[in-house]
C-alpha cells in the first residue's frame, strides 16, 4: 500500500511539474544590455609667474605643444559616445591675457581651436564647457587629436605688476566622457 502511495505521489508530482508555470529562458537578453560608464581625468594644468612674464620680451610668453595621444587609443576612439572638456582660467596678473588651444591630429593638421580672453586682474575665474558627440562639437575632433598646441599672449606691458600674492596665469583643463563597453 505503502509503495502504492508513493508511486501515485511520484507521478502526481511529475504531472504537477510538467504543467506548472515557467517563462521560458532569454539568453539573448546580453545582446541588449548597454554599459556606458562615464570617466572623468584632468587633462593639463599650466602656470605662468607674472615675474616670467615680465621678463620675456615679445608678446608670446609661453608656447609649447603637448603630446596627447589618449583620445586617439583604439581603446577610447572606438568606444566614446559623448564628452565635455572644462576649462577653468585664472588671471591674477596685471596683464590682459589671450591663450590659444589648438588641437592637432597626427599630421599637425588643426582639428579645432579654442580662443580664450581675460582682462588683468581682478577678474573671475572664466570656465568654459566644450561638449562633444550629439550635443556638441563632432566626435572626430577628439578621436583624432594627437596633440595639443597651447600659445599664451601677453596683450599688456612687461613692467607692471599685480598687488594680489603670487600673480600668475593658471589654466587647467579636465575631461568627462561617456564611453559604450558593450
Amino acid at each position: 500500500m505503502i509503495k502504492g502511495v508513493c508511486n501515485f505521489i511520484a507521478v502526481f508530482l511529475a504531472f504537477a511539474l510538467l504543467l506548472s508555470c515557467s517563462d521560458k529562458q532569454d539568453f539573448n537578453q546580453l545582446d541588449d544590455l548597454q554599459v556606458t560608464p562615464t570617466y572623468e581625468t584632468s587633462v593639463f594644468y599650466v602656470k605662468a609667474q607674472e615675474s616670467i612674464i615680465n621678463r620675456i620680451s615679445g608678446i608670446s610668453f609661453f608656447s609649447q605643444d603637448f603630446n596627447f595621444d589618449a583620445f586617439a587609443e583604439p581603446v577610447f576612439a572606438n568606444r566614446v559616445l559623448s564628452g565635455v572638456l572644462t576649462y577653468e582660467l585664472e588671471n591674477t596678473t596685471s596683464k590682459p591675457i589671450e591663450i590659444v588651444l589648438e588641437f592637432l591630429d597626427e599630421n599637425d593638421n588643426v582639428l579645432d581651436t579654442e580662443v580664450f580672453r581675460t582682462d588683468a586682474a581682478p577678474t573671475a575665474t572664466l570656465t568654459r564647457n566644450v561638449a562633444y558627440g550629439p550635443a556638441g562639437k563632432n566626435l572626430e575632433i577628439i578621436r583624432n587629436t594627437s596633440k595639443i598646441r597651447l600659445n599664451a599672449t601677453n596683450l599688456g606691458d612687461n613692467d607692471s605688476e599685480s598687488s594680489l600674492p603670487d600673480p600668475a596665469i593658471i589654466l587647467r583643463s579636465s575631461a568627462k566622457f561617456t564611453l559604450e563597453v558593450r
